[in-house]
């Protein structure tokens, strides 16, 4: 397995660390943000670190039959496990709003079901697709994602498999630094997406 450090080496050699101003999908604001896509269009880097979120992922879940990612940012990450451990994966995409499985996906009743993120910061994308297993009368066994982001304002009460646990300030548009009120934030989620 891969070490926080060779881990954090692997995100700063892909540029998928960014500095600047931020507006996070979950409308908190920071100064960092990291943008899996940057390290997930380096296939053998991404293998790496996926390699490596596997590992700890055959340690926690014992039965999967089905991966379970967002779209957009989690696809790829969730494509890549699923390959690495051999299992179907499908995602959720954004309708109206809401995350809905569609293009012929099904989650069959009673399937151990894995949901896969890029980065989990508050996981509301990633509890909108538990919704999406429990009404398809399946069970959730667990969360896992590249970058675990969270902090005591995660809405997920189980644990979170990840590859790194990184520490990013956030803070609210009302509480914005000084060295940032005159910069334009970049609004780099996939939340809002058309």
């Amino acid at each position: 397995m891969l070490s926080y450090e060779e881990s954090l080496k692997i995100l700063k050699k892909t540029n998928a660390l960014l500095e600047g101003y931020f507006i996070l999908s979950s409308g908190l604001r920071s100064k960092q943000y990291i943008q899996c896509a940057k390290l997930l269009s380096y296939p053998k880097e991404a293998e790496k670190i996926c390699s490596s979120l596997c590992n700890k992922i055959d340690k926690y879940f014992k039965k999967i039959d089905i991966v379970l990612s967002p779209a957009v940012g989690g696809i790829v990450v969730g494509y890549e496990i699923g390959r690495q451990l051999n299992k179907e994966t499908i995602f959720a995409e954004r309708i109206n709003n809401k995350l809905e499985i569609r293009r012929g996906f099904t989650i069959p009743i009673n399937s151990n079901v894995l949901i896969v993120e890029d980065v989990i910061t508050t996981g509301k994308s990633a509890l909108e697709c538990a919704e999406i297993v429990k009404k398809n009368k399946s069970n959730v066994v667990g969360y896992a994602c590249i970058v675990d982001r969270s902090k005591k304002d995660v809405l997920i009460d189980e644990k979170i498999v990840s590859q790194i646990k990184f520490e990013i300030t956030t803070f609210s548009e009302k509480e914005i630094p000084e060295e940032l009120k005159n910069i334009k934030p970049i609004k780099p989620g996939s939340r809002n997406l058309p």
